[in-house]
């Protein structure tokens, strides 16, 4: 049966007059498991971090899902066993990567406030590297270390002022970003680092933000990287590897700002040939992309509750709500809304697509041109990244159940969180 592919995710089909994931129906799948509903492709991920695979064919790289993006442990088993490390930044998600198996040599722990307890629960499980932050958390972890009896392998992460050209709640290489530390503080804080007992220092890293959709940041960001390294190691401190971190974009395919990022495999070619140029084709290279990996590899689907005609506005009513989908409220985020039957009866009318939270930032879409009617299903695309990793249970919600499709099998991979379930640990 012929199946027609929606533009930009390819992994997501209309066969047969319904929406698919891979060879799963949607409908049938919300049937199974009711909604709020969150479906991955599976094969969307490892297409996703074959083109990171590609870029750097040949080379020694080092590829550590970054878990913020969605920390699910199906999503995470998907790459563990694909071979990727993992990019941490709590003891929690420490915790879940070695839940899926993860070797600990290639975690890189990241993050500008780890506590005392998080630098002792990493350092017992002997993690590849901690990103630090500031010269403060460089002294804090070297007496932790010391404490422990061990040395703590550390990059500095250097913010390189460097506009990424997103959103500025997910820009962090500018100099009014709490993350890292200042490019013309770089030389003398490794000094000081690379004399202290608990700690050794084997690489640099910097990471400028998410949801870049230029080549351009990325490029400045390096170069202006590679100057420290070069300045760092004649100051007698060796680096044994460059960690870039991650932030590569999706196309969410907004109709008013459509973003075409480079494919993953294309922006490191231009990057390796800079590092190749500058001399430093022989280092081992970190990367931590997250977004890029899972973000249109997910779809969230949500059944129409009520449509609400209004002088102003309409308003589509559905089940699924700024808990479970919060980048509209936080960022004023684009995601795509389709039926997932299809259009059909009655006319398309515009709305403002809604939940049942009692906020009026709860807003999923603005102004869609949708044909439906209570009881149908619309899908919100693209909901694979920073979604249900920043899912609440505001309002007393349960967070939504979430299943992994691969080809014609569906996996349930997070029950539906009951309301007992957010009780039990509670007192009255």
């Amino acid at each position: 049966m012929s199946a027609t592919v929606l533009p930009g995710h390819p992994q997501v089909a209309r066969s047969a007059g319904t929406l698919h994931v891979e060879g799963c129906s949607l409908a049938a799948l919300a049937r199974e498991h009711g909604t709020p509903l969150f479906v991955y492709s599976r094969q969307w991920m490892l297409d996703a971090l074959a083109a990171y695979q590609r870029g750097f064919a040949g080379r020694d790289a080092m590829v550590c899902y970054a878990m913020k993006a969605n920390s699910s442990l199906g999503v995470l088993r998907v790459f563990a066993e694909a071979g990727c490390g993992f990019d941490i930044v709590s003891g929690g998600e420490l915790a879940r990567a070695l839940a899926v198996g993860a070797e600990p040599s290639r975690i890189i722990f990241s993050g500008v406030g780890k506590s005392r307890a998080e630098m002792r629960q990493a350092l017992a499980a002997g993690i590849g590297c901690f990103n630090v932050e500031s010269e403060a958390e460089i002294d804090v972890l070297n007496e932790v270390a010391l404490a422990e009896g061990r040395r703590a392998p550390i990059s500095i992460r250097i913010n390189p002022n460097v506009d990424p050209k997103t959103h500025p709640y997910i820009s962090t290489g500018l100099k009014g970003n709490k993350f890292g530390v200042a490019h013309d503080r770089a030389v003398a804080t490794y000094r000081h680092a690379a004399g202290l007992p608990g700690l050794e220092v084997v690489g640099i890293d910097c990471h400028i933000g998410s949801q870049i959709t230029e080549a351009a940041p990325y490029l400045d960001a390096l170069e202006r990287v590679l100057d420290l390294v070069e300045a760092i190691e004649a100051a007698g401190i060796p680096l044994r590897h460059l960690d870039f971190g991650g932030g590569l974009g999706i196309d969410y395919s907004s109709p008013n700002d459509r973003q075409s990022p480079p494919a993953a495999d294309a922006l490191w070619r231009q990057l390796l040939a800079r590092i190749d140029a500058r001399g430093f084709g022989d280092r081992k290279l970190v990367i931590e992309p997250g977004r890029s990996l899972v973000g249109n590899a997910g779809v969230c689907v949500t059944e129409v509750l009520y449509t609400k005609p209004g002088e102003d506005k309409n308003f589509c009513i559905v089940d699924a709500a700024m808990n479970d989908l919060p980048r509209p409220a936080m960022y004023q985020a684009f995601h795509a809304i389709v039926p997932v039957a299809g259009e059909g009866e009655p006319a398309p009318v515009v709305y403002d697509v809604v939940g049942p939270v009692c906020e009026s930032g709860d807003w999923i879409g603005r102004d869609r041109a949708l044909a439906v009617q209570p009881g149908d299903l619309l899908a919100v695309l693209s909901a694979g990244a920073y979604c249900m990793s920043m899912a609440s249970n505001y309002n007393t919600r349960g967070r939504a159940a979430e299943v992994l499709v691969s080809g014609e099998q569906a996996r349930l991979i997070r029950q539906r969180e009951s309301v007992e379930d957010q009780l039990r640990s509670e007192r009255a």
